[in-house]
């Protein structure tokens, strides 16, 4: 029987709370699929924590805060997977700028739409 793939979760704590409560948490022994941003977490513990999300046969979308995105283009850039699909969402305290967001820019770039 085929099995659903996961959403995998990189965001400030109040995202990753309510993505929790909706049932989208999985945990097992040596893995989860979210990772809670704080002011004083790494740069690289979140950099890594995304190519290992992105390298799971487990895992279909992975949802990031665009403000976590904003401090690691340097990773999303060098993203071209279709799956996982990559899609940044607004948190409470930052509000969502589709010109900030990486994906929106290359839609724009393919349907020759500006920005």
């Amino acid at each position: 029987m085929e099995v659903g793939k996961l959403v995998a979760i990189i965001g400030d704590e109040d995202t990753v709370a309510g993505f929790l409560l909706a049932g989208v948490g999985h945990r097992t022994a040596d893995k989860c699929n979210f990772i809670i941003v704080k002011p004083d977490t790494k740069q690289d513990l979140i950099d890594q924590t995304f190519r290992d999300f992105s390298e799971r046969d487990d895992v279909g979308i992975i949802l990031i805060n665009q403000h976590v995105a904003n401090n690691m283009r340097h990773v999303l850039k060098d993203y071209n997977q279709t799956i996982p699909t990559v899609l940044e969402i607004p948190s409470k305290d930052h509000p969502y700028d589709p010109e900030q967001d990486y994906i929106m820019q290359r839609v724009n770039m393919f349907i020759g739409g500006g920005m």
